[in-house]
């Protein structure tokens, strides 16, 4: 399920326990938001969780913000019921939780489609360990209704005894691996959290790196983020109107005949017509919201 250019900047993850935070969804600024089923819940609050999820989106009110329901593994007690629920809630995607083969998603996919989930209800992927980071081709391409990946940083770093720095340099191949994964089948792919709340300066670098990486965006765990995610993920005004001059010249020298345009003193090429394009549709779907 190739994606559209719609923004996914910031998207916060929400624990489905939590009435009261699923109704301050609807007034936050995220682009999207995660409603949680898996780590954020006890073990003892999961069915009342569930429920507590299908009641918010049946009752709606979170306008264009992307909904996305987190699973719990097939692996669980609860998988099979979590994902017969989120078939049927209306939830624009259903995110797998730990995801390490193609085949997981695909028998994820068929209980869903078994409850009558929507042809176009998305299944989004957990990039959480090393097995499902090695397998991230596989699990891009696993199936056509596949939307995006979300790294799990956290549990990834736990797997990989690696530290938490402030370049990230023992995440690089993971992102990397997981960022050509999402490009070459047309996905959105978002970036792990950042866990210290306190560490504004960190949380800044962090989406900065994100985004030079390639990121859509990043996931999140607190609503005070929101507002720092959005601004470092979207384009600026430089980058919009330059992106109009470039749309502009090549646009009036293929109307000349002419095969080469400079802008701004460099050549413009038809892949940087392209990314223009794109983010011009992005800063028009950021405006929409």
């Amino acid at each position: 399920m190739a994606t559209t250019v719609r923004p996914r900047r910031s998207v916060l993850y929400m624990p489905g326990s939590n009435a009261r935070a699923l109704e301050k969804g609807r007034s936050l600024p995220a682009d999207g938001l995660i409603l949680d089923l898996e780590d954020a819940v006890a073990p003892d609050a999961k069915a009342m969780a569930r429920d507590t999820i299908a009641g918010a989106l049946a009752a709606g009110g979170y306008g264009r913000r992307e909904l996305i329901v987190r699973v719990n593994g097939l692996n669980t007690p609860w998988g099979y019921d979590d994902l017969r629920m989120a078939a049927a809630s209306g939830a624009d995607a259903v995110l797998l939780p730990k995801v390490e083969s193609a085949d997981a998603v695909r028998q994820a996919e068929a209980v869903l489609r078994s409850a009558g989930a929507p042809d176009g209800q998305a299944v989004w992927c957990m990039m959480e360990t090393p097995l499902g980071i090695l397998n991230a081709k596989e699990i891009a391409g696993a199936s056509p209704k596949i939307g995006g990946l979300v790294l799990g940083t956290s549990d990834l770093a736990k797997d990989l005894h690696a530290a938490h720095t402030a370049q990230r340099l023992p995440m690089i191949t993971s992102l990397g691996l997981c960022l050509l994964a999402a490009r070459a089948f047309g996905l959105a792919v978002l970036d792990g959290v950042h866990l210290d709340l306190n560490d504004d300066e960190g949380f800044a670098a962090s989406c900065r790196q994100g985004r030079e990486l390639g990121f859509d965006g990043k996931t999140l765990i607190h609503p005070k983020t929101i507002a720092a995610c959005n601004a470092a993920f979207a384009p600026d005004a430089g980058e919009i109107a330059q992106a109009h001059r470039i749309i502009a010249a090549h646009a009036e020298a293929a109307a000349a005949g002419q095969g080469v345009v400079l802008v701004d003193g460099k050549l413009v090429e038809t892949l940087h017509v392209e990314n223009a394009r794109r983010l011009v549709t992005l800063a028009e779907a950021i405006a929409a919201l």
